[in-house]
């Protein structure tokens, strides 16, 4: 596997993890606990986004020279998991398990095909395209790389 794949799929993987814990919350009905594990969710995602906005998919469209291939679809699966993202934090606020567990289901299915999209196709092109600059690109999409 490609360095780029393996720290991306990574992260990925925590996502999933993290997910998969706030549901437990929920379905235990332990609102703290759950809106706790909703927000580290929610840094977690966002802060993976921002990390591959600005350092993996600008670099990418500079070497395909087009922002109108992958990254675009990529972005746009960005913004409505984002999305989600706001309704499970909303959902959590009301504490409503039944909306909070109907929303993660929808956002376990984008994740898994927007990850499985990035992972299949996406990352393997860019550590192809940009095999000169990876090193540089790895440092960028470590966590703590880009802030808010």
């Amino acid at each position: 596997m490609n360095p780029l794949n393996e720290l991306l799929e990574g992260q990925h993987r925590q996502a999933d993890a993290a997910l998969a814990d706030a549901e437990l919350q929920v379905a235990a009905g332990d609102w703290p606990a759950a809106r706790a594990a909703g927000s580290a969710l929610d840094d977690e995602l966002r802060a993976h986004f921002r990390r591959e906005e600005a350092v993996l998919f600008p670099a990418f469209e500079a070497a395909t020279g087009s922002g109108c291939g992958p990254t675009r679809i990529m972005r746009d699966e960005h913004e409505q998991i984002r999305t989600l993202l706001d309704a499970l934090r909303g959902a959590g606020e009301r504490c409503d398990a039944d909306a909070w567990l109907g929303l993660s289901d929808t956002l376990v299915l984008l994740m898994q095909q927007h990850n499985m999209k990035e992972e299949q196709i996406l990352f393997p092109m860019a550590a192809r395209l940009l095999e000169a600059r990876l090193p540089a690109l790895l440092d960028g999409l470590r966590p703590a790389a880009v802030s808010a």
